[in-house]
């Protein structure tokens, strides 16, 4: 396939290469010095001639008149003459030359009258006439100009016909798509419509004329496509969104012109706009470029509606955005069906990592693939095609043979928590302590709430991150439940409030937490129903019916929110206080502890400590908070948490609003 694509690049630049070197062949023609003949003899006609075909300004310089002619025929001072179509060109024997400007040719014919009656006794010839010079002779000091010219506009015509057909299908077939079983299922119905669509016409019934794919990046729209053209055995043609704009007013919709109809003659063919949401909405023209956009979309529509539903002309589109397209574009008779494309189960993404780790060098022992897929939930098949290929530059950054079940591993967890930074300052042990405690409290509020299942905690920096806590899915899920959102909020806040029931202060490690638990609250409360206050009402229906809303007690209710939560998460780990400092004295001395363990701490809480609540010292102010926070040994740190003069210490930690 790649020397294919290889070989269609190189007849792309061929057609510049041949204009280049016809370019290149004119202009050596025209300038190139001509091969030097025997000169004639001095003062001949010969002579004269081909000085007059060198240059005339020896001539031209000295402009005579009829009188001046005549005297020199009559004293026989004339040695030779030339006659041309616009004068008449003289040497004396004196050596001096002159002429007559002669446009309509009567000095010509009087000078040739005096020769024929003998008058004239010196040699007269004829040059620069139309019958001893080549027809193109007279293009050649254009010739280079021309041909630029035509060179620009012969790139100019290919470089505006981007929307060339692929000829009855493509390589890539429904077999060869791994997974979007109900997609694919749904666009069965329109490839039995490009193969026959007489038999709808038949029937009466209107096929469709436009199908919109939807789905998150990566799931394989465009793969769909092509396999539904290699189904239909029917022509091929991509495009994007974006290819319709243009820096010049009306290109745009000559480029939809021209789609549409290539598409006909080319018929059964499906036209694939690949990101249409390129094209955008209509809007009020306040701008130049508003207008453009909005003839553009006209043009799709009239065109989707121009055509007859029977043509075999079907419009595909796929989009990460759907509700970025204009609505007059996505409605019924337009676009009839819009499919969602999901992301790859359970079995589809055992299935990829088969398909993409084949084309490895593996060892005798073969990965475990179904462990592979479990640890890779919500991954998309472009991610895991990713995610195969970094395992092979893991393997050969190592220096190994063959690739192992170790890179696999190590590259998910550079897919879900990025990569191992190179050349990271070393962290004081103040810092290294309080990003412990923090994550040691993501680590044990996930394990404890079972959001998902908790894989390792580390604090060796990874990506933007001092410290990450993996927990990946148990699950495909598409429906998110109250208390699971309620559960994944209090471990996004866990590794905050782990830090205010250790040092009574926050740190600025939390903002990333802050800003993804912010988005899940403000979406519980505004689109959800999920609010404290019960609300039923999308902030989302009050933007599209156009209305003035006041967003403050959308705010207020998800901070209100936010704070209940962070108080349920602060008591959990008052709770989960043994296996805090279990986990993080073992962060603090191996630096990555796995997900058993932690949950193995867990289990070994007493059961009253595990109901109750565990001891904490009263709140510290002033010099006495300065100092938790800068304790150099880690003993006296847990000493001073956990210390029994802290027995009456309240569930509410300070810096809690």
């Amino acid at each position: 396939m790649k020397k294919l694509l290889l070989r269609k690049g190189r007849r792309n630049l061929l057609l510049p290469l041949i204009l280049f070197l016809a370019l290149g062949a004119t202009g050596a023609w025209q300038f190139w010095p001509a091969t030097p003949a025997t000169p004639p003899a001095a003062g001949s006609l010969a002579a004269m001639l081909a000085e007059l075909d060198g240059s005339r300004d020896a001539w031209q310089h000295n402009r005579a008149d009829f009188s001046r002619l005549l005297a020199d025929l009559r004293d026989q001072r004339i040695a030779s003459a030339a006659l041309s179509s616009d004068g008449v060109y003289i040497n004396t024997h004196a050596g001096e030359r002159y002429w007559l400007a002669d446009q309509d040719g009567r000095i010509g014919e009087r000078l040739l009258d005096r020769y024929a009656q003998g008058e004239a006794q010196f040699p007269v010839g004829l040059f620069d006439t139309r019958a001893e010079r080549p027809w193109y002779k007279a293009f050649l000091p254009y010739a280079l100009i021309a041909l630029t010219l035509i060179a620009i506009a012969l790139i100019a015509i290919v470089s505006f016909q981007p929307f060339r057909a692929q000829r009855k299908g493509t390589e890539v077939r429904f077999d060869d798509v791994i997974g979007a079983r109900e997609a694919k299922q749904a666009l069965m119905d329109v490839s039995a419509y490009l193969k026959d669509p007489q038999a709808y016409a038949r029937l009466g019934a209107r096929p469709p004329k436009g199908v919109l794919l939807t789905g998150e990046p990566g799931t394989g729209k465009t793969q769909l496509a092509k396999a539904l053209a290699s189904e239909a055995n029917a022509s091929f043609i991509q495009v994007t969104g974006s290819d319709f704009s243009s820096m010049y007013f009306g290109v745009g919709i000559a480029k939809v012109k021209a789609l549409f109809k290539n598409a006909r003659k080319q018929a059964p063919c499906i036209i694939f706009i690949d990101e249409i949401d390129g094209i955008g909405k209509r809007a009020e023209q306040t701008r130049s470029s508003d207008v453009e956009t909005n003839r553009i979309i006209n043009q799709f529509l009239t065109e989707m509606d121009g055509f007859d539903g029977s043509s075999g002309v079907l419009v595909l589109g796929a989009t990460n955005f759907p509700n970025s397209l204009d609505p007059a574009l996505v409605r019924e008779g337009r676009f009839d069906r819009t499919i969602s494309v999901g992301l790859p189960s359970l079995e589809d993404r055992e299935a990829l990592f088969r398909l993409y780790a084949g084309k490895l060098r593996l060892t005798d022992d073969a990965p475990d693939f179904t462990a592979l897929a479990r640890n890779s939930v919500g991954l998309s098949p472009a991610a895991i095609a990713s995610i195969v290929n970094h395992a092979a530059l893991l393997a050969a950054r190592a220096g190994a043979e063959h690739v192992e079940m170790q890179h696999f591993v190590d590259a998910i967890e550079t897919n879900r928590i990025g990569e191992k930074p190179a050349g990271v300052s070393p962290l004081s042990e103040v810092d290294r302590k309080r990003i412990a405690v923090h994550e040691a409290g993501h680590a044990l509020v996930a394990a404890a709430l079972k959001v998902g299942r908790v894989e390792k905690v580390t604090i060796l920096p990874r990506g933007q991150a001092l410290g990450v806590t993996l927990v990946t899915p148990v699950e495909d899920k598409r429906l998110h439940m109250y208390s699971e959102l309620r559960n994944r909020i209090q471990m996004l806040l866990a590794g905050r409030c782990a830090e205010q029931l250790y040092f009574h202060e926050v740190s600025s490690g939390a903002s990333g937490d802050l800003q993804e638990a912010s988005k899940i609250a403000l979406s519980m409360v505004g689109a959800l129903g999920m609010g404290p206050k019960g609300t039923l009402l999308s902030l989302q229906a009050v933007r599209e019916a156009h209305l003035e809303s006041d967003p403050r007690e959308a705010l207020e209710a998800a901070d209100e929110l936010l704070q209940q939560l962070n108080k349920d998460c602060f008591a959990l780990l008052q709770r989960l206080h043994p296996a805090l400092d279990r986990i993080t004295q073992r962060l603090l001395e191996i630096e990555t502890v796995p997900g058993e363990e932690v949950l193995a701490a867990i289990a070994d809480i007493p059961a009253d400590r595990a109901h109750g609540v565990c001891p904490l010292h009263a709140p510290s102010h002033g010099l006495q908070r300065v100092v938790a926070s800068g304790f150099d040994d880690t003993d006296s740190l847990f000493e001073l948490v956990a210390g029994d003069d802290a027995a009456e210490a309240p569930l509410q930690g300070p810096g809690m609003a």
